[in-house]
């Protein structure tokens, strides 16, 4: 045996080797899709808007406190639509006064004087960057949940402008609810002085403060069922969840279900001056707009606390996980859910075998019934191929769903392709009279180019389905890409090394089995 044969024959046993170790075992190192094991498939819109009509009240209540401060004359500040301020009622000898201000720190807002009148803008960049931020954040925020809830190999990705497509293999229809809850909730944790409650009706409440409520309290309902009504609180929060440092789940001192938190430096500053002025009174733990619970303060606390709400130990467990993950920057909107049950996934399973089999199979015949001798090469080509394919799908750990599967019996036919362009080719140079030996080396040189050719194209479309398609394209762009590669290597090398290898010992070739 030449030596220049000796090593690509090492070279073949050594790719076969490493991708049966790297396969082996296969349940351990290639998961299986949304499709294939069942699960739940959601599209979400984030409502931008009231992102962006969130960022204008807080403009609205900064400039309002900034005109104050400056001792500058207005009637009132008020929000415009969805990002437009008014401020009314302004002197005109304090213009040149309220313009530096708008110059100096709302640099992202345009503004107009009309008479008594100022009307501010936001720019239409700073809106597009605000978009952007909230629909990343909340895709942060939900995989940073969905991370911890424990989902094996979830997708999560952005479509278009504002919308997220979330798949969870393996979620049952028992477990729905409960992920729906852990997604869609916001998470925003305010912890309020309690004035007074509950009371039965918002209007009773109201009653308390001759009909009109000032403007530093607030009406929240309560969550729980046990205490219906709504309470009186000050709208100034003395912590949010952003002074959280950490949430788990802890137990209450009756021994049941809570959240246990720790704050930072600056939230426990400000929680241990407020406990400690606030002894005996209440205290109301505020989660998405509803009071959760509404302990009283019993003693002096700084850097931990118990947040207690009558809770299931699954319910205390996602409490803390939100918390933790931190709240979404916008309200999620649900345009499509799909629940696809185990069992559908199962005979996903296997009738996407039974096609890869038969196809298979009906590939071999044809090869062996038409080229003979020549097919079995085409056909251990062929097998290698989809040994390395399978080989590196598990080394990255990649999902298989049935869109892969679809790129997996198009890479075979690419496969075979390729042998039968190689094929052609030494068959047309031995019909011409060429020896053997020259028609191989012909034939592999001249189809080559073809080859090459073909694949790269269909990489290229690949690569495109990649960066714009959805997972499921996703799967199937990058199992044929891999299968494409696989199979440059078989049909051009590992073939021409079992040609060599067959007739490499004859002296006198004059025939070849093809």
């Amino acid at each position: 045996m030449k030596k220049s044969l000796g090593w690509k024959i090492g070279l073949i046993i050594a790719v076969t080797v490493l991708s049966i170790v790297l396969f082996i075992p296969p349940r351990e190192k290639i998961s299986l899709g949304l499709d294939l094991k069942g699960g739940m498939h959601l599209v979400f819109a984030v409502d931008t808007d009231k992102a962006i009509q969130k960022q204008t009240d807080n403009n609205v209540q900064r400039l309002k406190s900034r005109l104050k401060e400056l001792s500058l004359k207005f009637q009132d500040v008020v929000r415009q639509g969805i990002n437009k301020i008014e401020v009314n009622g302004t002197i005109y000898d304090h213009e040149k006064a309220i313009k530096d201000t708008l110059d100096d720190e709302f640099p992202d807002w345009t503004y107009a004087f009309l008479g008594d009148r100022v009307t501010l803008t936001l720019k239409e960049l700073v809106e597009r960057d605000l978009l952007d931020q909230t629909v990343s954040q909340a895709l942060e925020t939900i995989s940073n949940r969905i991370n911890e809830f424990g989902v094996a190999e979830p997708v999560l990705q952005k479509i278009g402008d504002k919308q997220l497509l979330i798949e969870l293999p393996g979620v049952s229809d028992k477990e729905k609810d409960r992920v729906m809850s852990l997604i869609k909730s916001a998470a925003v944790l305010e912890l309020k002085k309690e004035e007074a409650g509950p009371f039965e009706t918002e209007e009773e409440a109201l009653k308390q403060y001759g009909g009109k409520l000032p403007e530093d309290l607030v009406i929240v309902k309560h969550a729980s069922s046990d205490i219906k009504g709504y309470s009186v609180l000050r709208a100034e929060s003395v912590i949010t969840g952003r002074e959280l440092k950490s949430a788990h789940l802890g137990r209450d001192e009756y021994g049941g279900p809570a959240v246990s938190f720790s704050l930072n430096a600056q939230g426990a500053k400000r929680f241990q001056a407020f406990t400690a002025a606030n002894i005996g009174k209440k205290l109301a733990i505020v989660l998405d707009d509803r009071i959760i619970s509404d302990p009283v303060v019993n003693s002096v606390i700084a850097y931990d606390g118990i947040i207690q709400g009558r809770f299931t130990t699954d319910e205390a467990s996602d409490l803390a996980l939100k918390l933790r993950s931190g709240s979404l920057p916008a309200e999620l909107r649900l345009q499509h859910e799909q629940i696809i049950g185990p069992s559908l996934g199962a005979d996903s399973v296997r009738k996407g075998l039974i096609t890869c089999l038969a196809g298979f199979f009906i590939v071999v015949i044809f090869m062996l019934w038409y080229y003979r001798g020549a097919g079995v090469n085409a056909i251990i080509a062929l097998f290698l191929n989809l040994l390395i394919l399978m080989g590196v799908l598990a080394y990255f750990r990649a999902t298989l769903t049935l869109p892969g599967i679809a790129g997996i019996i198009l890479t075979m036919g690419m496969a075979v392709d390729a042998n039968v362009l190689i094929f052609e080719r030494i068959k047309e140079d031995l019909k011409i009279g060429k020896a053997p030996k020259s028609a191989i080396d012909s034939g592999f040189k001249k189809a080559f180019i073809t080859i090459l050719d073909s694949n790269l194209t269909t990489i290229i479309s690949a690569a495109f389905l990649f960066q714009f398609g959805t997972s499921a394209i996703k799967g199937f762009a990058v199992t044929l890409v891999i299968g494409i590669a696989a199979s440059m290597f078989t049909a051009i090398f590992v073939s021409r090394a079992l040609f060599d290898l067959v007739y490499s010992g004859r002296k006198k070739l004059t025939k070849i089995s093809i």
